[in-house]
């Protein structure tokens, strides 16, 4: 995707993210957030502040595993997924790195809204 066109699926996403959770527009580390509790898989629940930095870096491992950076390990004890790191991840300048991760949630919700149309 061009920068541009991922500029406007983003803007697209949080809007719809901001209106189903009736709330306002989520920022980077809120969609991160999100998808680490998607990952996660049990649930909404409340959170410590270490579990959410926790589920931010599942999140963005699962994400950066779409470009081979990161393999699922398996599960803990208490069913958290661990990731390791299979080969080094380039040195993207900050807003390089940003892009990339936003361009990345959008197409991990897009790929949601595939697998729901596809159960309905």
């Amino acid at each position: 995707m061009k920068p541009a066109e991922i500029h406007a699926k983003w803007n697209l996403l949080q809007n719809r993210i901001a209106e189903d959770f009736d709330a306002e527009k989520p920022d980077l580390k809120v969609m991160l957030f999100l998808i680490g509790v998607q990952e996660l898989g049990q649930g909404p629940r409340k959170f410590s502040k270490r579990q959410k930095e926790e589920l931010m870096h599942i999140a963005t491992c699962r994400l950066l595993s779409e470009m081979g950076f990161y393999e699922l390990e398996g599960l803990d004890q208490d069913g958290w997924p661990h990731w390791k790191l299979v080969k080094p991840i380039p040195a993207y300048a900050s807003l390089e790195q940003e892009l990339l991760l936003k361009s990345l949630i959008v197409e991990y919700f897009e790929a949601l809204d595939r697998e729901i149309e596809q159960i309905d």
